[in-house]
């Protein structure tokens, strides 16, 4: 787990001790998953009206429910399906035993859709669990929550013009999260994963800037090859495979699987 730690929090192994050094080394092989593997919920019928608002200038969205109890679109389901035939047809050893998720309805409605795709074509057991973790949530933004751009900039010009200064790493909304704050839950959820899931593949389904601070952990991104990133797609796949002692990039928000179902 020591060797994990220093994947996770930046540090080199040289900034330790010795004999922390020594027990790092021996217990890295066996302390990480054998691949990971990340994907975003599939469209939700929020992302379907903050799209059209953004594309109007609109102050409002028609959403009144909670965060965690948006659901997935018709085209979300469909995603989720294309998700459960891509994971049906990965090779053996690549393919998922173990799933965690965040406990939002749009994750978990994904996890759900795709484990049953995937079932249904007898690639994983009918009756895989699924775990859910908070830890795994989307981003909390506070008095920003449910406001599109124009919004938040006719709203609350402060806070838009401190966004800017402070850039999306280490801006908090007010009542929110930046993205630094997500970082720590995903880092302390890493450590759990690659406790528990051990030699295994897992999938875990999360949320787009969960899925990017998971990327920002484990290649260990500076700040500006974090921003440069695009936004993740749904239900896109991003995969680590354990080699040397950490988890090393495979491939990132690929959406491949995605056109071959249409």
């Amino acid at each position: 787990m020591a060797e994990l730690g220093t994947t996770l929090n930046g540090q080199h192994p040289s900034a330790q001790s010795p004999h922390h050094h020594v027990t790092a080394h021996r217990g890295a092989a066996t302390r990480l998953p054998s691949v990971l593997i990340a994907t975003r919920h599939g469209e939700s019928t929020a992302n379907v009206e903050f799209h059209q608002a953004e594309a109007a200038g609109a102050l409002s969205v028609p959403i009144s429910c909670r965060d965690a109890d948006i659901p997935l679109s018709l085209h979300g389901q469909q995603q989720a399906q294309a998700l459960g035939r891509w994971w049906a047809a990965l090779p053996s050893a690549d393919r998922p035993r173990s799933v965690w998720c965040s406990p939002y309805v749009r994750t978990a409605e994904t996890a759900r859709i795709a484990l049953a795709q995937a079932a249904g074509l007898g690639s994983v057991p009918v009756t895989l669990a699924v775990r859910y973790d908070e830890r795994l949530r989307d981003r909390e933004l506070g008095i920003l929550e449910m406001l599109p751009k124009a919004a938040i900039e006719a709203k609350h010009p402060e806070e838009a013009a401190r966004r800017r200064k402070m850039g999306e790493l280490y801006y908090r909304p007010p009542g929110g999260e930046s993205w630094a704050d997500v970082a720590l839950r995903v880092r302390s959820l890493l450590r759990d994963v690659c406790e528990e899931e051990a030699g295994r593949p897992v999938l875990l389904v999360a949320h787009d800037c969960t899925v990017l601070m998971l990327r920002y952990a484990l290649d260990r991104l500076t700040e500006e090859q974090l921003t440069a990133l695009g936004p993740v797609h749904n239900c896109s796949t991003s995969l680590w495979r354990a080699q040397e002692g950490r988890l090393r990039p495979d491939r990132w928000n690929d959406v491949e699987h995605l056109a071959a179902g249409n």
